[in-house]
């Protein structure tokens, strides 16, 4: 492989896990869905993964600039966000019993993926901008290198939630109750902080 194929596979590497790794409403999700079920960050990969994957296709074939639209960020802004807003109250109002808390969120992690990833505007944003770049390194080495791009990608996104939602599993019995309260209103008030930003941020920028 040549030194540009390598620089490629790092970049690709390097942005995918600092946009999965950052604070937000899916490592929010994740950390409480992981309190109960240990392969639920694998779920919700895959059901980010499951919204992602017709965006990249879009972004290949030229359609970014329509992500970018104003109109398709304030829908997405406005449902995303009363979704937020509803799922962070569910846990903040029942988070002085964590084990349901968490069933309120966690009750189907593949669709809490889906529904993270496909209402937060700033996904769509992030693709028309930083992912056109990295698709369009991807396309100067064909279809080994696109494929490369969404394996890689991908398994930035899946291992770091699963790795995620397995330490917090692992980890639960070391909460003591004042602990559990503490990560479950920090979950919830991102989520509805979150929904509330996305609701509002969409207009003031357009």
């Amino acid at each position: 492989m040549s030194a540009d194929f390598w620089l490629f596979i790092l970049t690709t590497v390097g942005i995918s896990l600092s946009g999965v790794m950052l604070p937000g409403p899916l490592t929010a999700a994740t950390i409480a869905s992981g309190y109960r079920n240990r392969d639920a960050g694998l779920m919700i990969g895959v059901g980010h993964g499951i919204i992602e994957l017709p965006i990249i296709a879009l972004v290949y074939f030229g359609f970014a600039a329509y992500l970018s639209m104003p109109v398709v960020r304030q829908v997405t802004g406005v449902a995303g966000g009363l979704l937020l807003v509803v799922m962070g109250s569910l846990i903040f109002f029942t988070f002085k019993n964590p084990v349901e808390a968490a069933d309120r969120l966690t009750h189907s992690p593949l669709v809490t993926g889906m529904l993270m990833t496909g209402g937060n505007p700033y996904f769509l944003l992030w693709w028309a901008t930083i992912g056109v770049t990295l698709i369009a390194m991807a396309a100067t080495f064909g279809v080994m290198g696109m494929a490369v791009f969404v394996i890689l990608h991908l398994a930035c996104d899946i291992g770091w939630d699963q790795f995620l939602s397995v330490t917090v599993y692992k980890t639960k019995h070391l909460w003591t109750p004042r602990v559990q309260k503490i990560i479950f209103s920090i979950c919830a008030l991102v989520l509805i902080g979150f929904g509330i930003y996305f609701g509002v941020s969409v207009f003031l920028s357009a």
